[in-house]
């Protein structure tokens, strides 16, 4: 009996001491956690763990010299890395305000080994020095996202936006760019509404650089409807327009205002009297748009620049010749930026807002001509914009079908979207 129970003994402790064992295997057999040492931090195709990174801006007095001497390089190194890289970079062209990035060595006086300039978001230049000296001008990796959104007019396009957090440059665009001709933004009515498929830019996948164009639109005016496609109809020359849904331009041969940003200040006035001149009549034969200094002029239609030179009261100007009927006129620039012969199509920058002669205040008079008379450009019953040709009209329905239905789907702010009930036959009493 006693064996017996040595015997049962002798079994259970076999049998506690394989569980044990299978517990230990079970252990064993979890693997570790490996820890993976995380890469640096790149940019402008540097790691930048690998540096100690000093970031400026160039301030008034800056130059390439004068920057790397003031970060311990000395002169015979300056000069010798100036005359390498001339051909790629011309370090002579600084410009105060503009960014730019040393790249130094861990050591202990952080000598440079590396300079890095940024003249805007997208472009940089890189002049490094660190075993061979050599210079060349990148682009930071850019990324365009399709967003869509939709508002409600309670006073101003601008306000319908800003509720939602989106850029004033889709009211711009769509007032001035897409609807200039079509729909009057001064005269919007509470309840209009509209939906604009568009796309964002970003630069190095986390910088907003803003909106980069709208795709489509439909802007219900009045209970009326206006849709807008955007069209490339000149591949080679990369030109594209706005077009309603029946390939309509929705464009005008001229744009309304040569300033962006600017604000109308005086029109067209043939019976203008002037306290300083008696309140006798000084016929205004321009329109004048008020804007800062140095803001851009553009031509507000195609054409062949007739002049470009200073004279007396209209200081700083440049004519236009658009076609055989019209021209265009503008006055009191800073600067001008094309010359006699040059060809323009519209939008282009002809100059820089100014205060050159007899002005008394920064603005473009802008002077409209017809048949070499001087009218009023919002009074003219204006040509519109070239049609789409026969042979892309058919390209360009087919092109914006599924746009349409895109556009169409999105739902406004305040609609729920319609759900439809199966109803079985049996159920209904």
């Amino acid at each position: 009996m006693q064996s017996k129970k040595l015997l049962i003994a002798l079994l259970i402790f076999t049998s506690i001491l394989s569980c044990k064992d299978d517990e230990k295997e079970k252990i064993e057999e979890v693997p570790l956690q490996t820890f993976v040492e995380p890469e640096g931090i790149k940019e402008f195709g540097f790691n930048l763990n690998d540096y100690i990174v000093k970031r400026d801006t160039i301030k008034s007095g800056d130059s390439f010299g004068v920057i790397l001497e003031r970060n311990n390089l000395g002169y015979p190194k300056i000069f010798q890395i100036a005359e390498r890289a001339k051909d790629t970079f011309d370090i002579t062209k600084l410009q105060v305000g503009k960014p730019y990035t040393l790249l130094c060595a861990k050591d202990s006086i952080q000598t440079p080994r590396c300079f890095i300039y940024q003249p805007n978001k997208e472009e940089y230049v890189v002049v490094n020095f660190h075993d061979s000296i050599h210079a060349y001008t990148s682009r930071k990796p850019i990324k365009y996202v399709e967003k869509v959104a939709t508002g409600t007019i309670s006073s101003n396009i601008s306000e319908a936006l800003e509720k939602q957090g989106l850029s004033p440059r889709l009211a711009f665009k769509m007032a001035d760019e897409i609807y200039a001709w079509t729909i009057d933004f001064r005269r919007l009515q509470p309840g209009d509404r509209f939906k604009v498929i568009y796309t964002d830019k970003y630069i190095d996948d986390s910088i907003y650089a803003g909106v980069h164009n709208i795709k489509a639109a439909f802007f219900e005016h009045n209970k009326e409807p206006f849709y807008a496609f955007q069209f490339e109809t000149d591949s080679t020359k990369g030109i594209k327009d706005y077009f309603n849904e029946e390939a309509k331009n929705l464009r005008r041969a001229f744009l309304k205002m040569p300033v962006k940003y600017g604000r109308l200040s005086s029109r067209y006035n043939l019976k203008r009297r002037i306290a300083y001149y008696g309140y006798k009549i000084r016929p205004h034969k321009g329109t004048d748009f008020a804007a800062p200094v140095g803001t851009e002029i553009m031509a507000t239609a195609n054409g062949t620049v007739t002049e470009s030179r200073r004279k007396g009261g209209n200081g700083n100007y440049v004519k236009i010749r658009h076609n055989a009927t019209y021209s265009t006129q503008y006055l009191h620039m800073s600067r001008r930026k094309v010359k006699v012969g040059d060809y323009v199509k519209q939008g282009d920058v002809i100059g820089w807002v100014g205060m050159t002669g007899n002005t008394g205040g920064p603005h473009v008079c802008y002077r409209f001509w017809k048949n070499g008379k001087q009218v009023d450009p919002f009074r003219e019953k204006l040509p519109e914009a070239e049609p789409i040709s026969d042979s892309l009209k058919v390209r360009y329905l087919e092109y914006i079908k599924p746009i349409r239905t895109q556009l169409d789907n999105i739902l406004f702010e305040e609609q729920e979207p319609e759900i439809e009930l199966a109803i079985e036959d049996d159920i209904i009493s």
